[in-house]
C-alpha cells in the first residue's frame, strides 16, 4: 500500500515506461491510489511542461497528463523526490489547468 508515499515522490511503476511524479497530497495517497504526472527525458519547457533535475539531468514533467493510478494493483518503487520549489512550480501549473479565468 502507498500510505508512505508523499507528494513530490518519483516512482517507477509497473507497466508504465516513464517515471511518475506523485502530485496528489499525502492524505490522498494513503488510500493506495495516487494522482501522478509522467516525467519525460526530453521535451521543451512551457506552461505545462516543467523542467526539473532528476538523477543529475534535466527532465520534463508533463502536467497535462494527470492520471489516477491504483498502486494496490501495480508494483512500484520510489526512486527519488523533487525539491519543494519544483513541487510548487508543478502545483501552480496544474492549478492553472483548472482556473476559471
Amino acid at each position: 500500500m502507498s500510505g508512505g508515499l508523499q507528494q513530490g515522490d518519483i516512482l517507477k511503476i509497473e507497466r508504465i515506461a516513464q517515471p511518475v511524479l506523485v502530485v496528489s497530497k499525502d492524505f490522498f495517497n494513503a488510500s493506495g491510489e495516487i494522482i501522478g504526472c509522467p516525467i519525460y527525458e526530453s521535451g521543451t519547457e512551457g506552461p505545462l511542461h516543467i523542467g526539473v533535475f532528476v538523477d543529475g539531468s534535466r527532465k520534463y514533467v508533463q502536467c497535462e497528463k494527470l492520471a489516477l493510478l491504483d498502486l494496490k494493483v501495480r508494483g512500484y518503487q520510489k526512486t527519488g523526490a523533487l525539491t519543494l520549489a519544483d513541487r510548487m512550480n508543478i502545483a501552480d501549473a496544474i492549478q492553472g489547468i483548472f482556473d476559471y479565468i
